[in-house]
């Protein structure tokens, strides 16, 4: 089952003539995924070729859709491009927008998330690594790998894993597939103030999964979204969850690493957001180390 995507997704890559949309278009191709198009203004009727895959590239998302029922989209277009990129693929229909990209201006994030209300489209990002649903062949390839994450470092298993952080995305699912439990999906949603997905709008999804057994939960300070996951988790998740909280050291005030990783209230910090987890049943981790600990004493595994 998993979550979202899955081996049978078709995706486009808007972007795909850059050189970094180009090269994890071509690690999304090894890993299996279905990438069936690629769009840029003006490339259109070039053809991306690698590994014995000819992926036709179009002017339109819109023209991309028709040709090849692609449904979902990854955006590896720059900052100040990115905004109209991720409405360009809503208004084809996507059902999915996955934005990697990095430093999209605030203003124009607020302007995506007004125009896409009413939408049948689902953001992931921006500023994330993307999504992974592991498949079950060779080194668990023939998934879908939408972003930037290393898919080799997965394993088609039982974890549902959600983060705000990229790297702790992967050292999560290091971890789970070290311990052999693997994950079902494993969902970055991006570390920027404005996004598309949230960590509810993930617990809900993992917990009506069947393949989901158990969940990871990774956030930082800044926001208030790991408190309202933890407390709605409490409330409603049927599966047990393990938690991690980055950024304990980090001065009040100050923003670190993400754009959206700055404490502004009392529930904003570390230790008060670590706190509210374990006050809702969560496994919290104290280090990134010991992520796949927490959750295997969250499970009883």
């Amino acid at each position: 089952m998993a979550i979202l995507v899955d081996e049978n997704t078709k995706v486009l890559v808007q972007g795909i003539t850059g050189g970094f949309g180009g090269k994890h278009a071509q690690l999304s191709l090894d890993y299996g995924t279905q990438l069936v198009a690629g769009v840029t203004p003006g490339k259109g009727g070039q053809v991306f070729e690698h590994g014995g895959h000819k992926v036709p590239i179009f002017d339109t998302v819109e023209e991309a859709k028709a040709e090849t029922g692609a449904t979902a989209s990854a955006i590896f277009v720059p900052p100040p491009f990115a905004a109209d990129a991720i409405l360009e693929a809503v208004d084809a229909g996507m059902d999915l927008v996955v934005a990697i990209t990095e430093g999209i201006p605030v203003m124009d994030m607020m302007k995506v998330k007004e125009t896409m209300k009413g939408s049948q489209a689902r953001l992931i990002g921006p500023n994330c690594p993307g999504i992974v649903t592991p498949g079950t062949g060779p080194d668990s390839s023939g998934g879908c790998r939408i972003g930037i994450s290393p898919g080799y470092i997965h394993q088609r298993g039982k974890v549902g894993i959600v983060s705000r952080s990229g790297t702790l995305t992967y050292e999560a699912v290091w971890q789970t597939t070290q311990l052999g439990f693997g994950q079902s999906t494993c969902v970055g949603i991006g570390g920027d103030p404005i996004n598309g997905t949230s960590h509810i709008d993930c617990l809900q999804m993992f917990n009506e999964d069947p393949e989901t057994e158990a969940i990871i939960m990774i956030g930082e300070i800044g926001g208030s979204a790991e408190a309202e996951a933890a407390r709605w988790a409490k409330e409603y998740c049927k599966k047990p969850i393990a938690g991690f909280i980055a950024g304990a050291t980090a001065p009040p005030g100050r923003r670190m690493g993400h754009a959206g990783a700055i404490v502004g209230g009392e529930e904003d910090t570390a230790e008060a957001k670590k706190a509210i987890l374990a006050e809702c049943g969560i496994e919290v981790a104290q280090t990134p180390a010991e992520i796949g600990t927490a959750l295997a004493k969250a499970a009883g595994w």
